[in-house]
């Protein structure tokens, strides 16, 4: 079974202060997930996920995902994840993920506007 740390570990985050806490990081990881998915959509991508998950989903239509997971890594540093990964629906996603610190997901959203913006 589960050691006594563990389970004491379980019951402190069913009380009032850990259920504060996990709402707080719920929320904290829910707002990087909308400035993921709002700064794709202004830069003309179609978004999925974003608003249940802190995943977004972003379509290139026609593209193989392996290949848009190179270029923007070329192009900007920013990891995703081809959309292959999940099974023949995701050939022509890849995944962004918003675990990670505000700051990093400000940054790397600034690197795909330079990359990927009209301007």
């Amino acid at each position: 079974g589960a050691s006594n740390v563990a389970q004491a570990g379980g019951l402190a985050c069913l009380d009032d202060a850990g259920l504060k806490e996990i709402r707080t990081l719920i929320d904290y990881y829910m707002e990087n997930a909308s400035l993921l998915r709002e700064t794709m959509q202004v830069l003309g991508f179609t978004v999925y996920g974003g608003t249940d998950a802190p995943y977004v989903w972003v379509h290139f239509e026609g593209r193989n995902s392996w290949d848009v997971f190179t270029e923007i890594m070329e192009k900007t540093g920013v990891v995703t994840i081809p959309g292959a990964g999940f099974g023949p629906g995701g050939t022509e996603f890849v995944r962004l993920s918003a675990f990670a610190p505000r700051e990093q997901c400000k940054a790397a959203m600034e690197r795909m506007k330079k990359a990927y913006g009209s301007s």
